[in-house]
């Protein structure tokens, strides 16, 4: 069974940096790759990133680019998230999910296998 589990969540001033790890255990060669969503509160899921394994191609959501980047070490079934110039308003639930058959995967319906979340708090 294919468990993604995220860490490194926490609080952060506007301004700071936070990374996230998201270590995918029993990973298949069906995968394309990884994402990442991020839920606040009285909100929808949405998505975040999204790399490919073996490409290593990625794709942002526009409200992160040029602050997000998100990376892989295939070794270790390991991504991350790093998060600079945090905002208020990047506040969230962040989760991982894996799974994915093609690149980009933006839906989370197209993503089988999701962890539980890591909260990221960004004050003011």
């Amino acid at each position: 069974q294919v468990q993604p589990v995220e860490s490194g969540g926490g609080h952060v001033q506007a301004g700071g940096s936070m990374r996230l790890s998201c270590v995918v255990s029993g990973r298949t060669r069906s995968s394309n790759g990884l994402g990442w969503f991020r839920q606040a509160p009285g909100k929808e899921r949405e998505f975040v990133a999204t790399i490919s394994w073996t490409s290593g191609r990625t794709k942002l959501a526009d409200s992160v680019k040029g602050r997000f980047t998100i990376s892989s070490d295939n070794a270790k079934n390991t991504g991350y998230l790093q998060m600079d110039s945090l905002k208020p308003e990047d506040t969230a639930v962040y989760y991982c999910a894996t799974g994915n058959r093609y690149f980009p995967s933006l839906r989370t319906d197209e993503y089988p296998s999701w962890g539980q979340g890591t909260q990221v708090t960004v004050s003011a």
